[in-house]
């Protein structure tokens, strides 16, 4: 296991600008978006329009990846994938979203989801989560990753690598008719193998023209998540896995929730449409 330090909040620069002529979501300027009562199936042009938001999320994760090296700040790699995105037309969909101050999500090490990118250095060892949303032409595309930051141990490193895997078993369980749940229940079942924690609180989600559509998506195997999947549907999958508890804190900023017992976590995420044999990963590069 890493013998690294834990992380301590950094200081946040200021926010950064997005030009006029780029269109914002609805919710830019205000304190909560408004409540999505749109449909969940979405028509072709949309789902097109998607994989234009989805491929820009994905570029922009990749680009800001490439930056990652002991030495340099999570806000670096913050600016790389915001001038990224503000290159091709689009907004960051986290900046601004319920007051969040930046253009991605960095989250390390022990930092489940929801990481503020600033001052903090990353070091030799660590583990990096980069949570990328593009807004563009009306619709979003969200995906994460997790990558390795010099010599990691293998503990991690086997970590994040079962961690992808689990996001690839959900994938393929995704067939219409069958309920959201079984997406929960591969990731699960893959998880329990390795003794891994699978957080419950923190879940996959419908995506479309709203960032947050209301839909669910667990990944756990939960009885409640009786949803039948459908031909049009997206929506997110993105597993937390831990090498400890699922059960969290979350630091004063109201934002970065980590692990209760400290210990590492990985997550992995694509935005997916549901066709008519399985689905498609609106989110590819």
């Amino acid at each position: 296991m890493s013998g690294q330090s834990l992380l301590v909040p950094g200081e946040i620069t200021p926010v950064r600008s997005v030009p006029g002529n780029i269109r914002r979501p609805e919710y830019a300027g205000k304190p909560a978006p408004t409540p999505y009562t749109g449909p969940e199936i979405q028509d072709s042009d949309t789902v097109e329009r998607m994989r234009i938001a989805g491929r820009i999320a994905a570029q922009a994760m990749e680009e800001a990846a490439k930056h990652i090296a002991p030495g340099v700040t999570t806000d670096e790699l913050d600016r790389v994938a915001h001038e990224f995105m503000i290159d091709h037309g689009a907004y960051p969909s986290t900046l601004g979203y319920r007051g969040f101050p930046k253009s991605l999500c960095s989250s390390l090490n022990e930092v489940i989801c929801h990481g503020i990118p600033d001052s903090t250095v990353l070091r030799d060892g660590d583990i990096v989560n980069l949570d990328v949303t593009a807004y563009i032409n009306g619709v979003h595309g969200d995906n994460n990753a997790t990558y390795l930051c010099g010599d990691v141990d293998e503990e991690s490193r086997l970590l994040v690598e079962r961690t992808r895997e689990s996001l690839n078993r959900a994938i393929k369980a995704v067939r219409p008719g069958r309920q959201i749940n079984v997406i929960g229940r591969v990731i699960e079942s893959y998880a329990k193998r390795f003794g891994y924690g699978v957080v419950r609180d923190f879940t996959g989600h419908g995506i479309n023209s709203s960032f947050h559509s209301g839909l669910i998506v667990p990944h756990y195997d939960s009885p409640q998540a009786t949803t039948v999947m459908q031909p049009g549907m997206t929506f997110t999958i993105e597993p937390m896995l831990t090498l400890g508890t699922h059960e969290y804190d979350l630091w004063e900023d109201g934002w970065t929730v980590v692990t209760k017992d400290r210990r590492r976590t990985a997550q992995f995420e694509h935005t997916l449409v549901v066709t008519e044999t399985g689905a498609e990963i609106l989110t590819l590069p």
